[in-house]
């Protein structure tokens, strides 16, 4: 039986904190970081090149508690502590499966972490490792979502992936509308002008403006990742 065709060389996988939770109120679901950790494996043993930005929800939103009234600065470096630690959790789940990964954080934490310099990133990369990338951009206001976008491209990714938990980008809420349709492809300039909520805007803008495509899927049903790489039906595609 022959191989699939394999649609990308290098990809950037943008993982939200919720992700990890799994049928959790809090925290990490150890069943579905293996999971996610398994997928992300069989990915890189198709000669795809993996990098992972993974955000922090499941463990600590600034915003949200600077809604409440914390300093919103002060909550946004939490909340890059909070993707550190869901990076070294699925540095661990790699490494359970012989894989190598590497933790580079936009913040100092030498002991536990690489920083991220571009260059040596896309080292790991060339020499077969994960790169699982913390701590966004290491500026406050910035969403992982953005850090997603920057990451992607500056290591020069084919694709930005945005795993989430519907099946792509629908023209309304699927959750609220029973009826919402599923794109199969979009622009970038639909996504901002209708607010379809795909990221936030200022990574939508600077996927566009960069040419970096984006394919939102959903990353609960089992071997979505793979598929995502090699059918190129799976979820929705937004380009320019």
């Amino acid at each position: 039986m022959s191989e699939p065709r394999v649609l990308y060389r290098r990809v950037l996988l943008k993982l939200s904190g919720e992700a990890l939770m799994g049928e959790l109120d809090y925290g990490i679901d150890p069943a579905v970081i293996k999971r996610i950790a398994a997928e992300v494996s069989e990915v890189r043993k198709l000669g795809v090149e993996v990098a992972i930005v993974i955000g922090g929800g499941n463990i600590f939103r600034g915003a949200g508690l600077a809604g409440a009234g914390m300093d919103r600065v002060t909550g946004d470096y939490m909340g890059m502590l909070a993707t550190v630690m869901n990076a070294l959790a699925l540095q661990d789940a790699l490494e359970s499966l012989n894989e190598y990964a590497r933790v580079m954080s936009a913040i100092q934490i030498h002991d536990v972490c690489e920083d991220y310099i571009r260059r040596r990133a896309v080292r790991h990369l060339e020499k077969g490792r994960i790169v699982v990338l913390a701590a966004g951009t290491g500026n406050p206001f910035f969403t992982t979502d953005t850090a997603a976008s920057l990451r992607a491209i500056e290591i020069g990714a084919d694709v930005l992936m945005k795993a989430t938990k519907v099946g792509g980008v629908y023209d309304s809420d699927p959750k609220k509308n029973s009826t919402a349709s599923l794109y199969d492809t979009v622009s970038f300039d639909k996504v901002l002008i209708d607010k379809l909520n795909v990221m936030d805007a200022t990574a939508v803008v600077m996927c566009r403006d960069n040419h970096l495509p984006l394919r939102v899927f959903d990353m609960t049903q089992k071997h979505s990742l793979v598929r995502a790489m090699t059918d190129e039906n799976v979820g929705t595609l937004v380009t320019a």
